[in-house]
């Protein structure tokens, strides 16, 4: 049994003066109930919290951490960084060589603007959007989170194609009302929603593939129809790579599936850790961002120069020595490693997948494929999971809903134990199973 005496107390404490005791709702183990850890280092594949309990860590800080935890390229180009200054509110080179590579890596982005965050990125990309085509509805999926934007915390309402009703207190239904929202995959609501609101939609706003409600992977067709519509309608098409953007590979998910946005928001790994985001695309739509245009965005610390070293020394590591190809390898065989060991405690509910450097653990017999498919996951076997593996040092995204993150330094040993791990949470479950129906 863990000591986690230090975490309970940090906790108590945090929640007298942050809501919730945390800054990002997730973190509060809201989902799986309990008690969070507090943490205070990571290195490598592991974190270690304030009662040293070492985790193998299967979030990396939700995606950044792609080459490990304070990798030491990362780590000197902050302090060098650091060492001139932390922040200008003036051009720097930095910010032009991070702004070449993105250019560089996705073939989509003629023209890029550095922010401070996804969340930013998002929603100043919906709002060069409507100032181009002077439209006001956007579209977005059920399942896909897009951060705290007001137009985009909405979910479906009871018909196909109602206007979303928003999820979050504070937010206006007339905003809400410009947001349509259609399930993931469905391409037939697709072209439905299209046929009666074509003119209206300023822009599609789509995570490729999915993260936000686990791993899901876009069908076959899936991408190429939506690019077809957005065409068809005059609409603009935008990518939310913020979670797969130089995570699943290189030239992010677009790369993959050969489908070109208009518009792509970045995050996450473009600042290796630290606060970054981006939103770019082609270069006759970006110039319409101030000071060329009349679309407004600012931003006292975009561009942050720290941020920008830290982002630049991961890209520089992510192009070399076949990167992506090594990091799929190390996550397919955890992918795998946990499919087997659930087949061999016979436990059937259980299905997985992966794409680059993420995965998905569903408690499901089959991999799901939209958010209506996600709720058919079992949550009660998914939080006995979650803290089984817990007590046994893996650190697992503390809800059922999200995908997981692997990085480069979990070769070997640290997939290993994650795998050993597993078993042991997968043999309770099936013992669990087992005195349910006894007990029936």
């Amino acid at each position: 049994m863990q000591n986690i005496s230090k975490s309970k107390k940090f906790f108590s404490q945090a929640q007298k003066s942050i809501p919730g005791g945390v800054n990002s709702p997730v973190r509060a183990f809201k989902s799986v109930g309990g008690t969070p850890r507090f943490l205070s280092r990571a290195l490598g594949a592991y974190l270690y919290d304030v009662d040293e309990n070492e985790y193998v860590d299967t979030i990396c800080s939700w995606g950044p951490a792609i080459v490990g935890h304070s990798h030491p390229d990362v780590i000197k180009a902050i302090q060098k960084a650091s060492n001139n200054g932390l922040s200008f509110g003036a051009p720097t080179i930095g910010e032009t060589n991070l702004a070449e590579l993105i250019c560089n890596f996705l073939p989509s982005v003629e023209m890029v603007r550095l922010t401070s965050s996804g969340t930013e990125a998002t929603m100043s990309a919906i709002r060069l959007a409507r100032g181009v085509t002077n439209r006001t509805k956007i579209v977005k999926f059920e399942g896909c989170y897009h951060g705290h934007v007001d137009s985009l915390l909405v979910k479906a309402g009871s018909g196909l194609l109602t206007a979303g009703n928003p999820t979050s207190a504070g937010i206006p239904k007339p905003v809400a009302d410009e947001t349509l929202v259609l399930p993931f995959n469905d391409e037939n609501a697709l072209k439905l929603c299209f046929k009666k609101y074509g003119k209206s939609i300023a822009a599609v706003i789509i995570e490729p593939v999915a993260g936000n409600m686990n791993l899901v992977k876009p069908k076959f067709n899936f991408l190429n129809q939506l690019r077809k519509e957005c065409d068809d309608a005059g609409s603009i098409l935008i990518f939310d790579e913020v979670m797969t953007g130089f995570r699943v590979g290189l030239n992010g998910a677009q790369g993959i599936f050969g489908v070109t946005p208009d518009l792509t928001t970045i995050g996450k790994v473009i600042g290796g850790g630290m606060p970054m985001g981006a939103f770019g695309g082609k270069r006759e739509i970006m110039e319409h961002i101030a000071p060329l245009g009349n679309v407004y965005h600012a931003g006292t610390l975009s561009g942050n120069p720290i941020a920008v070293a830290a982002g630049i020394a991961t890209l520089n590591i992510l192009s070399k020595n076949d990167f992506f190809e090594n990091i799929s390898e190390i996550t397919n065989e955890f992918v795998t490693g946990f499919l087997s060991a659930a087949k061999t405690y016979e436990y059937s509910d259980f299905s997985a997948d992966s794409i680059g450097g993420m995965f998905g653990l569903y408690f499901h017999k089959n991999i799901p494929g939209s958010f209506n498919e996600i709720n058919k996951c079992n949550p009660k076997s998914f939080n006995h999971f979650f803290h089984t593996m817990l007590e046994n040092g893996v650190y697992l995204a503390p809800s059922p809903f999200e995908a997981g993150f692997l990085s480069i330094q979990h070769e070997g040993a640290p997939i290993k134990k994650a795998i050993e791990s597993a078993k042991v949470a997968f043999r309770k479950l099936k013992n669990l199973e087992k005195l349910e129906k006894n007990s029936c």
